[in-house]
């Protein structure tokens, strides 16, 4: 039986809620959306973070979204077809490409409208095969990208109009990104568990241990700078990269920087982890969609290294609120890393004081989620498509 809402209803799509900033920006708009009087939808595979959507009293609905498989994909389609006819869904929000496929289908056939976020630049594959299957993204009657970088890489590599490109960065929680709100204890606490030393100078690259983090270029710094009074914590989840792990393990070796650096996993105080940080460093070689990392270590007041393309050239003020070094350039990167290092204390809080501000100014998560209401009130201002009776489930050219 198909429920009436007198408010918009906006069903969200992804593959899962396990960790992520894809699965943290789904929850955040999902309690804007609450919070503005509206009805919201969360549909996925599952995972821990649905314990959130719980806290905000928003229904999440177990689907096999996480699935690349073509026959559970086009069985998605009548599965969210009938979920938008029972939910009275008004706008399907499709964040990720494998669900975006069944769900630009579904939106379709219910005549409903069909909104997209651009995340990432996407690997085109060889001899760019993967471009149709990306396409999908770009379907949305508005498509959202998370930086000016994503905007510019949809119109060039997908050549959309870009009227209907709406440009809203990440947002950061900064109730819980806030340097006074940190308790010395907590830092205690984090310091004793990673074994940091007073007066040990704390350089921080947080990201998954996958090459393209850049924490290989960091090693090579630290062996360029030279010095032994200092540690490195890289945090993050190896994600069953073993032999990454392994290869990093080695080259501190190679480069006598062993005793300096420090792979200690996950970290589930990231605030805390943030303020024992001298430097945050977003190494990347490959260009950032957004960067939450450089966000929010701004937050906190921490000078950021961050590498001099994508989205880094939006979220750090160069000189100002961090610096920006070439990517994939040890050298570059050890000598921004003194200069952080070498800051005195005044000069430390007029770059955390810059920092801060630029964050609050661009990229708060209110901010984020206004932007993104705005789209939708802008979208169900429009007439929805007629529906669509025999879409088939293909990529688009």
């Amino acid at each position: 039986m198909t429920e009436t809402f007198s408010a918009p209803v906006i069903l969200q799509v992804l593959p899962s809620l396990v960790t992520g900033g894809v699965e943290r920006g789904t929850i955040d708009i999902a309690g804007a959306i609450a919070e503005a009087g509206w009805v919201p939808l969360v549909a996925s595979s599952g995972g821990p973070m649905v314990h959130e959507l719980d806290r905000l009293k928003v229904r999440h609905i177990e689907l096999p979204l996480a699935s690349k498989n073509p026959v559970v994909m086009r069985e998605n389609i009548a599965r969210l077809t009938k979920v938008i006819a029972d939910n009275g869904v008004n706008i399907v929000h499709a964040r990720s490409r494998a669900p975006a496929w069944s769900a630009s289908i579904a939106a379709a056939r219910a005549g409903v409208h069909f909104v997209t976020t651009f995340h990432g630049t996407y690997n085109l594959g060889w001899l760019g095969l993967k471009h149709a299957y990306n396409r999908v993204m770009t379907r949305g009657e508005r498509v959202i990208a998370i930086s000016d970088f994503i905007a510019r890489h949809i119109e060039t590599v997908y050549h959309i109009d870009p009227e209907r490109i709406r440009v809203v960065p990440r947002g950061i929680d900064l109730t819980r990104f806030d340097p006074n709100r940190v308790s010395p204890e907590r830092m205690i606490q984090l310091a004793q568990k990673w074994r940091l030393v007073d007066g040990q100078r704390v350089i921080m690259l947080p990201g998954r241990l996958t090459r393209w983090k850049g924490q290989e270029v960091l090693i090579e710094a630290l062996a360029m700078l030279g010095r032994s009074d200092l540690r490195c914590i890289l945090v993050g989840s190896e994600q069953g990269r073993t032999g990454f792990v392994k290869q990093l393990r080695e080259l501190a070796v190679r480069r006598n920087v062993q005793h300096i650096v420090h792979i200690v996993g996950e970290c589930n105080d990231m605030p805390a982890a943030y303020m024992l940080a001298d430097a945050v460093v977003s190494a990347s070689t490959d260009p950032e969609a957004f960067g939450r990392v450089i966000a929010e270590g701004q937050a906190m007041g921490r000078p950021v290294v961050a590498t001099d393309h994508g989205a880094g050239r939006e979220t750090v003020i160069e000189g100002a609120s961090g610096l920006l070094v070439p990517p994939k350039d040890p050298m570059a990167l050890a000598t921004a890393l003194d200069r952080i290092l070498a800051m005195n204390a005044a000069e430390r809080a007029t770059m955390a004081a810059a920092g801060i501000g630029h964050v609050h100014r661009h990229f708060s998560r209110e901010l984020m989620c206004a932007r993104t209401l705005e789209v939708y009130a802008e979208v169900l201002a429009a007439p929805a498509a007629a529906p669509a009776h025999n879409p088939v489930l293909k990529p688009a050219d």
